[in-house]
């Protein structure tokens, strides 16, 4: 799942790169890669997998 939010924040990092949008320095481009570069490492450090239960 944290996979694929770091998919669609690099895309919408991309966007406002690409467009050349002008945001405000909380929603910049960097900024939301940066969180998307978060998700991603969390995401293959392995939370949000759950835990195996055992019987």
């Amino acid at each position: 799942m944290l996979g694929i939010v770091a998919a669609v924040l690099f895309f919408i990092s991309f966007l406002i790169n690409a467009a050349d949008i002008g945001t405000n320095d909380v929603f910049s481009s960097v900024n939301i890669m940066l969180l998307g570069l978060t998700a991603l490492a969390l995401h293959v450090a392995g939370v949000g997998a759950g835990m195996p239960r055992r019987r």
